[in-house]
């Protein structure tokens, strides 16, 4: 049996181009609200992340990126940022991020944090000074103010849509209206005015200098809009094009030059990694050229339906993509913005993106199928060279949860379309520790920002803790046979095994996923690892195997 024990070490530096650790890293998300409630007071906290970092150090990821925990009035679950410099009373102190910090370092886990630079709340001092001094003024400049249409300015500047639905403009007291993308609570950043550049700098280094590893950057694809703020082609947005005048705008790339060289100042191969929703994979790879930022979330990888073309096709152009600026493919498949991949793979009819399900939805997974298909999903993507983010509770195979009663959701987007999109709150929920404990663990007072399913119960950690075949066990072996095996260093070579299954070499790993419903053979070699129980000598439908086939 493999050891599956970990030892704490502390994050070396690797220093030495082409060899840095966030290259072939496998990094887990904390969603800092629903990981774990040292308070009881249903909602999660750093000083519970602290206690329970070892159980993540020893599942084998390299680091941990965090969700943001800045204050905030909670209107976007902290994606609303009042203060960059400061810890949300909600989720502690400044202190206890210090102290969790150490602690992950301690264990060999390097921490990265969210940064949301293409909005602020409405509660930032900068917008408050906005609303209180008149059109036209300085402190107006560092956020997107603008004269409505019509007579009397009754109408919005232009016709862009809030990604949350509604209009991307609210209008003043005094007749202005300023812009944001998100939710009426999240003005936007005019990242003209040197003012915004330069405090980002500062919030940069303000955490840096605490000591953490990188950002992973919010909408990095958003600070830079097209002059004059044009409207929108909608009949080119209908048609599913992600071209823009206030996403993916070339100009962007300059903000990422100046922090590529700020990270630069630090030893230890700070990481910046961009959520940037852009197409095609090309144009996503400019945010990871030499100068800029180092790591992408691949998000037509996740965005790829269960289909075995499909799915070589863009770990091709993927690997084609991000090989030509010499950066690394980031895989992965789930967030804290999407269906959890267990549930999505398996949906029928698939819904469209972006839109949630609920428990009236007419898209449904079955459940047999959805945990079949999620286990070999994750071990497709962590065979595949390059690095990896998982998000917390997939590794206990967690399913989405629709579950949750109208007045029991909090995401903004349920509220801003009427009910029309489910929102992100069924991803979100505190995750199951212990099956008998109060909220499965979450805390110990049985408190829960949202609602936990009876059925974790049975996903909780400690019920699958040594637990063969569970989907725990099944994450930490694979994650340890990644490292062992060099997988995210390597290359592949595909093998050719008909058009409903996928099949490639890794070093002396040969993968074969069966992704129809026709048995598939299973090479000769030893057996490393199975999604599911072989019952013979071939691949069933949904199931994927790792034989060590030679070097």
């Amino acid at each position: 049996m493999t050891d599956l024990s970990t030892q704490p070490v502390a994050p070396q530096d690797s220093s030495t181009a082409g060899a840095e650790w966030w290259r072939s890293a496998v990094i887990y998300q904390i969603y800092p609200r629903s990981f774990a409630d040292a308070s009881g007071d249903g909602v999660g906290d750093l000083q519970g992340i602290a206690s329970r970092l070892p159980q993540v150090a020893e599942l084998g990821v390299d680091a941990i990126w965090l969700s943001p925990f800045y204050r905030s009035p909670q209107k976007d679950a902290g994606y609303d940022v009042a203060d960059y410099r400061d810890v949300d009373p909600i989720f502690g102190t400044l202190d206890d991020f210090d102290r969790m910090l150490e602690t992950a370092h301690g264990l060999g886990l390097r921490v990265i944090v969210d940064l949301v630079p293409n909005h602020s709340s409405s509660e930032h001092v900068w917008f408050q000074e906005a609303l209180a001094a008149a059109p036209g003024s300085e402190a107006r400049s560092r956020y997107i103010f603008r004269d409505g249409k019509g007579e009397s300015g009754e109408l919005p500047p232009n016709n862009w849509q809030s990604v949350f639905g509604g209009p991307a403009w609210t209008r003043v007291p005094d007749g202005q209206w300023y812009l944001h993308l998100f939710d009426s609570s999240q003005p936007d950043f005019d990242w003209n005015h040197p003012a915004v550049g330069d405090m980002f700098v500062d919030v940069l280094r303000f955490w840096l200098d605490r000591g953490v590893d990188g950002f992973r950057v919010d909408v990095a694809h958003g600070n830079a809009k097209a002059p004059g703020l044009p409207d929108v082609d909608e009949e080119l947005l209908a048609a599913g094009s992600m071209d823009s005048p206030y996403f993916g705008q070339e100009h962007v790339h300059e903000i990422y030059r100046r922090w590529h060289l700020v990270l630069e100042e630090y030893e230890g191969d700070r990481v910046l990694c961009a959520e940037a929703w852009v197409q095609p994979l090309e144009k996503m790879a400019r945010f990871v050229r030499p100068d800029e930022m180092h790591q992408a979330f691949n998000f037509v990888y996740l965005e790829t339906p269960w289909d075995a073309q499909r799915l070589r096709t863009v770990i091709d152009e993927s690997i084609e993509a991000f090989g030509a600026v010499g950066a690394p493919p980031t895989w992965v498949l789930s967030n804290h913005d999407t269906i959890r991949h267990r549930t999505r793979l398996a949906l029928v009819p698939p819904p469209t993106h972006g839109a949630g399900i609920g428990a009236t939805s007419e898209s449904k997974a079955d459940p047999t199928v959805s945990l079949r298909r999620g286990r070999a999903a994750t071990m497709l993507m962590l065979a595949l060279p390059g690095s990896a983010y998982i998000y917390q509770g997939e590794e206990l195979g967690l399913p989405e949860v629709t579950a949750i009663e109208d007045h029991q959701r909090q995401d903004p987007t349920f509220a801003r379309t009427q009910g029309a999109l489910w929102g992100r709150d069924g991803c979100r929920v505190p995750i199951p520790w212990e099956a008998a404990a109060p909220a499965y663990g979450f805390n110990a007072s049985g408190d829960s920002w949202l609602p936990q399913p009876p059925e974790w119960a049975a996903l909780a950690r400690d019920a699958q803790d040594g637990v063969a075949g569970s989907t725990l066990e099944l994450y930490r072996l694979a994650l340890r046979l990644r490292q062992e095996l060099s997988l995210g260093t390597g290359t592949l070579e595909w093998i050719d095994v008909g058009p409903t299954a996928l099949s490639f070499r890794n070093g002396s790993v040969t993968v074969v996923a069966n992704l129809g419903h026709d048995a598939v053979d299973v090479p000769r070699g030893e057996i490393l690892l199975t999604s599911s129980p072989l019952d013979s000598a071939s691949l069933a439908a949904d199931e994927v195997v790792w034989v060590r086939t030679g070097a």
